[in-house]
């Protein structure tokens, strides 16, 4: 048997799909499963067992094999024999079934449910409800044990690598272990944007009265507001990737490593929730129940607006209150409530 699965296209949805991936590998463990995904999430799921091989999807790319009716025909020479749509798209539905795919199992939104041979009727988008649940019905629908709903992330041994030669550059007596993570970034639009500045007196709230380094996640188009974070904070022990060759790779391994992750409503966080370490996450437009994980080690800070949380990408209201409003000292309280629920140990 060979079985598509048609992965989602956020970094923080593909790591809350990894519980129903693990649950399809169980119950069709003798089955070839191969993940049709853009190359961001293979970065993401790289170093888990839960797929054989990988198909990579780039709509807009420049590899032609890898989009429009070649990359429909490369799916139809595969002759899949299922696909589990985890994307709601009608494109992703409209493909899996011009490739000739037997059994399509997906949920019947917006209109394609007529390319589903399996169509689930979908919860009302009006009631937020955990994406992670979602996904574990496709799997239920196919008969699999959907009772574990932990997630699931791997760091390489080439990211443990890159990870160390970035802190090479630093003092020796600096720790390389035990550093706070702060996830400015957000591919979902400017409303879920923190300020910088309040990123910056974070900062030096830990290295102040804590002691600690932070060290400043970005990816490419958060390499500004890094270098930005740093020049406002103004003191030695805060670093950045913002110099450095970023890779989703490379944010695994800092996070793993790191003693605390504070982040913004963004595919990094979580990479938290795996590998067991305390994460504070700031929301503002959107409904924290879509990204439920319930994570034991993990805190939302969110303030009540009378707009919101509206699950815009930018603020309609052009004043962003429940992301402006929300303080520094607010997150930092949040960090040491955090560090006294959940120690972990410090390298010197």
């Amino acid at each position: 048997m060979k079985i598509a699965l048609f992965l989602p296209n956020w970094i923080g949805d593909a790591v809350m799909a990894t519980p129903a991936l693990r649950a399809l590998r169980a119950k069709f463990n003798q089955a070839e499963i191969v993940g049709v995904m853009r190359p961001p999430i293979g970065d993401a799921l790289a170093g888990l067992d839960l797929l054989d091989r990988v198909i990579e999807h780039q709509p807009k790319g420049t590899i032609r094999e890898a989009r429009g009716w070649r990359f429909v025909r490369r799916l139809k020479q595969e002759q899949f024999d299922l696909a589990v749509l985890f994307p709601n798209s009608l494109r992703s539905a409209c493909v899996a079934r011009l490739a000739g795919i037997k059994r399509r199992v997906g949920f019947a939104r917006d209109g394609r449910g007529m390319f589903l041979t399996d169509a689930l009727t979908p919860k009302l988008r009006a009631v937020p409800n955990p994406v992670l649940d979602e996904y574990l019905r496709l799997a239920k629908h196919l008969d699999c044990d959907v009772t574990d709903r932990k997630t699931e992330a791997a760091v390489l041994p080439a990211d443990e690598r890159e990870l160390a030669r970035f802190w090479s550059a630093y003092p020796s007596n600096w720790p390389t272990r035990g550093v706070f993570c702060l996830n400015p970034g957000g591919a979902f639009g400017a409303a879920k944007h923190w300020p910088t500045e309040n990123f910056a007196d974070l900062a030096r709230s830990i290295i102040d009265h804590l002691g600690r380094t932070v060290l400043v996640l970005c990816g490419p188009a958060e390499r500004e507001e890094a270098r930005r974070i740093i020049h406002l904070t103004s003191r030695e022990r805060v670093v950045s990737f913002a110099d450095f060759r970023t890779s989703i790779g490379l944010t695994k391994a800092a996070i793993r490593s790191a003693e605390m992750l504070v982040t913004t409503d963004s595919g990094p966080r979580h990479f938290a929730q795996p590998f067991g370490v305390p994460v504070v996450t700031i929301f503002g437009p959107t409904h924290q129940q879509w990204s439920d994980t319930k994570d034991a080690h993990a805190v939302h800070l969110q303030i009540q607006v009378e707009c919101g949380p509206c699950q815009r990408r930018t603020c309609p209201l052009k004043h962003h209150r429940c992301m402006q409003d929300l303080s520094s000292e607010w997150a930092f309280d949040a960090v040491i409530a955090q560090l006294l629920r959940h120690r972990r140990p410090i390298a010197a």
